[in-house]
């Protein structure tokens, strides 16, 4: 009986275990760091660890600042960011950017 069970358990893990892996594709990503270029569409980003991760905005892009939304045009090199979006070979497509917020405190020490 017991392998009965065994058999049972080991064909429903290996029927659900496909379905399970194309799951993952197509989540959302997220990468934190200092936007290091612009170019267009397309925003270079780099990480704390130095790695650099192209995000890609489209029309369909929220960029935030706070509770405020801003125009792409916000996002400039030294800004500090978090995108969320899909992940194609390493490239984000960013259903969201969030721009850091300066307080009063780091802009007085960075002048």
């Amino acid at each position: 009986m017991t392998h009965r069970w065994a058999l049972v358990a080991v064909l429903a893990a290996a029927l659900l275990a496909p379905a399970a892996v194309p799951a993952h594709e197509g989540h959302a990503h997220k990468v934190m760091g200092t936007v290091s270029s612009i170019d267009g569409d397309h925003v270079m980003v780099k990480t704390a660890d130095g790695k650099s991760v192209m995000v890609m905005l489209n029309a369909k892009t929220k960029i935030t600042q706070g509770k405020t939304s801003l125009d792409k045009t916000a996002l400039k090199v030294g800004t500090r960011v978090v995108a969320e979006g899909t992940d194609n070979k390493g490239t984000i497509t960013a259903t969201s950017v969030q721009v850091g917020v300066t307080t009063t405190t780091t802009a007085a020490a960075t002048k």
